[in-house]
């Protein structure tokens, strides 16, 4: 089978190595020649690692690294069975690249992109066949993360859809089916971790001590990483720019109106970790002897931002974006939740989850904070996600 990825960057190196391990012909695109001598001199760098770490040898190294070819012309597509976009976050270059490789790509071909908030129906709009795309979103690092969510536009074919879904899944990866809404479900139902975060921020002092606090919450309760210490990895910019476009696909729905201390950052290059400063300091990072965590304010974090997710997860459902499965499949495997938040919303009872919905309505009088539908009418039949 042969696969062509178009951008080498971070994404589109993971998602051909990924298909080179499974024995894929691939063709890595990209305009420029350094950033392919990059992700060429990256995997390399990899591989070593993987052979370090005893998970692969030289023989399979070998193999990984020949089946990959890397290529500035678009035309080296040609008679891929696959092609995987994974290029700018913009929605009229995504648009002119497919124009032009449906000219060169054969009837039969499936074209895909990574996109992780921009509308696939969108983008399918710019083929002649239109039935032949789909929304293949990996997650990063794409090697190590096990999910990846497919997304049919309005014109997908069923066709494009199962021919798809055995491709990936032969990748040994974990699909899930999602309804082309902004932010698919992991980028909707994770809004409120940065966005209840930065917001509980804004309500306090602006200190590296307030936000340590938040991270801290929410790492004991069992993320892997805190609101402000993920941003900062994600980087700013990213993280900005999809909370930017899940709220205004939303027609500005302020449940997912960003933080406008996040766009300052981005707009000063404090990026995060890859710039050396965002919400932390990395280069001249602030010691913390003194620090001294209030328990009381940590226990309100924890409560205000899993609500938040549950609320979220609930409005997912109720939009019948996703299944309940799915979309607890999805924030466990693609951002290593805890635990499924329907699973937690059982554990903290579904009133109780509705009645501090409307306590935090009560006191902003915010749209943030309307609470789903879905739990409402759970709350009132006395209903459960999972219990029997």
């Amino acid at each position: 089978m042969k696969v062509a990825v178009l951008g080498s960057g971070t994404m589109g190196s993971g998602i051909a190595q990924i298909a080179s391990t499974h024995s894929c012909n691939v063709i890595l695109y990209d305009l420029h020649q350094d950033a392919l001598d990059r992700s060429k001199n990256k995997l390399e760098k990899i591989l070593n690692r993987l052979i370090e770490k005893e998970r692969i040898d030289e023989q399979e190294k070998t193999r990984i690294q020949s089946g990959i070819s890397y290529s500035t012309s678009l035309n080296d597509c040609s008679g891929a069975d696959l092609v995987i976009e994974a290029i700018v976050e913009n929605l009229d270059i995504k648009k002119k690249v497919f124009g032009k490789l449906e000219q060169i790509v054969n009837q039969d071909t499936i074209l895909a992109s990574n996109t992780s908030s921009l509308s696939i129906t969108s983008i399918a709009s710019a083929c002649q066949d239109p039935s032949r795309f789909i929304g293949i979103h990996f997650f990063n690092p794409a090697p190590l993360m096990k999910l990846v969510e497919i997304i049919p536009a309005i014109q997908t074919s069923n066709k494009t859809i199962d021919k798809t879904l055995d491709i990936i899944n032969a990748w040994k990866k974990t699909t899930v089916i999602v309804k082309d809404t902004p932010g698919f479900i992991v980028n909707k139902v994770a809004r409120p971790f940065y966005g209840e975060a930065t917001k509980i921020l804004e309500e306090n002092e602006r200190t590296n001590a307030v936000k340590k606090m938040i991270d801290l919450a929410m790492t004991n309760a069992g993320f892997r990483m805190g609101p402000f210490q993920l941003m900062d990895f994600i980087g700013n910019d990213v993280n900005y720019t999809v909370s930017e476009t899940v709220y205004k696909a939303f027609y500005n729905d302020g449940r997912y109106k960003p933080s406008l201390d996040q766009k300052r950052l981005s707009e000063a290059g404090f990026l995060g970790k890859k710039s050396g400063r965002g919400w932390y300091n990395y280069n001249d990072p602030e010691i913390d002897n003194d620090f001294k965590p209030d328990q009381s304010f940590i226990d309100m974090v924890q409560e205000r931002i899993v609500t938040m997710l549950i609320n979220e997860a609930a409005d997912t459902l109720f939009r019948k974006i996703a299944s309940k499965d799915d979309i607890d499949l999805a924030m466990t495997k693609g951002v290593n939740y805890p635990k499924g938040l329907f699973a937690w919303a059982d554990e903290i009872g579904i009133q109780n989850c509705v009645n501090r919905m409307d306590s935090y309505f009560d006191e902003y009088r915010e749209e943030r904070y309307r609470c789903s539908p879905l739990l409402r009418r759970m709350a009132k039949n006395n209903e459960s996600f999972y219990k029997a």
